[in-house]
């Protein structure tokens, strides 16, 4: 079954991009919610509240993780509250007449540093060179050559480093083939064909801050298509002072 899901039909890519545009949508309602003195959890509740109202079937995990949790990622939210200068970063896996998201952002709050826009310039870097690589065929291993190494990265072995940079087919699940990592994906590639659909997410970290963004990519006959429409070509900040 698997292997079955791994070529979407237009009528599934359809119902995938709307599920995205729903994401997009309660994007907009957070650049204007995130500020100091409110919680991840309330962050969370909000992202659930919209989307549900708008008719996703179910929500599978919302990650909502700030300050100095951000870095290494923690994967989950807690009842911490926003403070000036932040990074916030949130990551939404819900779902619309089946079919997944999976779609982080990161986000400034009232103010960010150089280092920070620095951070986030790096993961947005790894991000977009593992975009272009995209393309019928191309291999997994093109696309996670462009990526840091664990050396690099200051890790002993890829496994280590195994969640930072990674790619994961998004349909029924958020997570389906093909999987793409410098573990396992350097030696042991996979075609990538049109009709693929998957997530491609980079992390960047120093100190009490980490960065991650994602995008949802379509694979096209000419290329790649990027459904995920929420604006990261920088840092935003939200409440700005």
């Amino acid at each position: 079954m698997w292997d079955a899901r791994v070529i979407k039909s237009p009528e599934e890519l359809q119902i995938i991009e709307m599920s995205a545009a729903l994401v997009d949508g309660v994007y907009a309602q957070l650049v204007d919610f995130i500020k100091p003195g409110v919680k991840e959890n309330e962050i969370v509740a909000k992202i659930e509240g919209w989307l549900i109202a708008q008719g996703v079937d179910r929500i599978t995990g919302v990650n909502c993780v700030s300050g100095p949790r951000s870095n290494p990622h923690p994967h989950d939210y807690s009842d911490r509250m926003i403070r000036p200068g932040d990074l916030v970063f949130i990551d939404i896996i819900s779902h619309f007449l089946g079919y997944a998201t999976c779609y982080y952002r990161t986000f400034a709050v009232t103010r960010s540093t150089q280092k920070q826009r620095d951070l986030y310039k790096q993961a947005l870097n790894w991000l977009e060179r593992s975009i272009e690589a995209v393309r019928p065929g191309a291999t997994t291993a093109e696309i996670a050559a462009q990526w840091p190494s664990a050396e690099e990265l200051g890790y002993q072995t890829e496994a280590d480093a195994l969640g930072l940079q990674v790619g994961h087919g998004v349909g029924l699940s958020n997570h389906e083939k093909p999987i793409i990592t410098r573990a396992f994906s350097l030696a042991m590639p996979a075609p990538i064909e049109a009709g693929m659909h998957f997530a491609l997410e980079t992390f960047a970290g120093d100190g009490e801050d980490g960065a991650r963004i994602e995008s949802q990519v379509v694979v096209t006959e000419q290329g790649h298509k990027v459904i995920t429409k929420w604006p990261c070509e920088e840092l935003m900040v939200c409440d700005p002072r």
